[in-house]
């Protein structure tokens, strides 16, 4: 007898890939990380760590799989050739281009998120003028699904929208279409969407059915959202590596620094700021992490004022290419000084909702959080005396999300 099928989500992370198998009714069957061997922007250590978990899946799930959908952090490009070879590392996607912002005011309109010069088209002008046009420009994520497909023709909506993508028009600005650049550009497909079956020898390698669809995805914030399952009134953040805010809208939000992703009928807007526990980890271990927080008391303040960014320039609550971190005074005690530091986090992500309500969101009656920093209840605490509404965590993984949407594919 055939035994029902399965789905896979891909999350490529900033500090790593995770992997999820879910059951047509949800229920997740298996899930297993790996870190990137090498560097965040070596496109080889990304599909390492892919190949590394889809090859450890136990062969009785295995053999169930039919559909895969891959995440990735927006943002992040690279040049690779046609056959999707990498001509150098990816630019990351808290890396500004300040050098190109002349270029993108005659290229994208007021409002598109790409007009920034933190936007992948500000990215993407770099590796032009480094490479030349005769070359393919792809996201993280469209590029781990042009290996399994061994086709990098495609891109997914979300993913290019900071590339300027229009998810209104469903086409690239006028502008681009005179561009001697134009055929580096992805042909982009809705998220949800079937892209093709997997690559025969790609399927042989990992160990996968040959008939596995391939289905576009989406960006990791996105597949944060869509595994914390948010009910109306309910906002989720995601205190990953950095700081995300996003929500459901009935319709789509126009600001710089802020994205409006298109999941199904519905909108699901919001900003991700530079900062995050990226910042935490420069300073202490996860041990350390845990065992200061317990020091901390979360209903008294610091009486620092402290902005965690990783370095110079912000995309949201403020798009600031040269906005500084504010990371002193440091006081002589661990404790207190990562008490300041998830005030600062704590402070950036009251704003970022603020931004959004200003734009037209409705204030959030619950936060639902989401990432690493979601298990640290010291945090949870500060959070819900800045935020003022009930905070609750979901551990359900983002690469859970990403195969909801290869599940929906697979039902039709």
């Amino acid at each position: 007898m055939r035994q029902p099928p399965l789905v896979l989500g891909i999350d490529l992370g900033t500090s790593g890939v995770r992997i999820a198998v879910l059951g047509m009714d949800g229920v997740l069957h298996h899930t297993q990380a790996s870190s990137y061997h090498g560097s965040f922007c070596d496109p080889e250590s990304w599909r390492e760590a892919c190949r590394e978990l889809l090859q450890a899946i136990p062969n009785r799930l295995q053999s169930r799989l039919r559909a895969l959908a891959v995440d990735g952090t927006s943002g992040t490009i690279l040049a690779c050739d046609s056959h999707g070879l990498p001509l150098g590392e990816a630019l990351p996607y808290s890396l500004a281009c300040p050098e190109v912002a002349p270029l993108l005011q005659g290229l994208v309109g007021t409002g598109n998120l790409a007009q920034s010069s933190s936007s992948s088209l500000a990215r993407a002008l770099r590796l032009i003028a480094r490479f030349g046009n005769e070359i393919l420009l792809r996201h993280q994520a469209d590029w781990i699904s042009g290996w399994l497909l061994n086709n990098w023709s495609w891109g997914e909506e979300g993913n290019n929208l900071r590339l300027g993508w229009d998810l209104i028009t469903n086409s690239w600005p006028s502008s681009f279409a005179t561009q001697p650049w134009k055929q580096t550009l992805p042909d982009i497909r809705r998220s949800g969407s079937i892209l093709g079956t997997i690559a025969p020898n790609q399927a042989k390698a990992l160990g996968l059915a040959d008939d596995l669809i391939i289905v576009a995805g989406t960006t990791d914030s996105n597949a944060a959202v869509l595994a914390a399952h948010p009910q109306p009134g309910d906002g989720v953040t995601v205190l990953g590596t950095t700081l995300v805010m996003k929500c459901f809208t009935e319709t789509p939000l126009e600001a710089p620094g802020v994205t409006s992703h298109r999941i199904g009928e519905r909108w699901l807007c919001g900003g991700a700021s530079n900062a995050g526990a990226g910042v935490l980890r420069r300073f202490y271990s996860d041990d350390q992490l845990a065992e200061l927080s317990r020091q901390i008391d979360p209903d008294t303040n610091s009486g620092l004022s402290l902005r965690p960014l990783p370095g110079p320039g912000e995309r949201f609550p403020v798009d600031d290419p040269e906005l500084l971190p504010v990371l002193e005074p440091r006081p002589v005690s661990d404790a207190l000084y990562l008490h300041g530091l998830l005030e600062g986090l704590a402070e950036i992500e009251a704003q970022g909702w603020q931004r959004l309500q200003a734009l037209g969101a409705a204030a959030p009656q619950r936060i639902i959080s989401i990432g690493g920093g979601a298990r640290n209840p010291q945090w949870r605490r500060l959070r819900e005396r800045r935020l003022g509404c009930p905070v609750t965590s979901c551990q359900t993984p983002p690469a859970a999300g990403v195969a909801r949407l290869a599940q929906q594919a697979l039902v039709g």
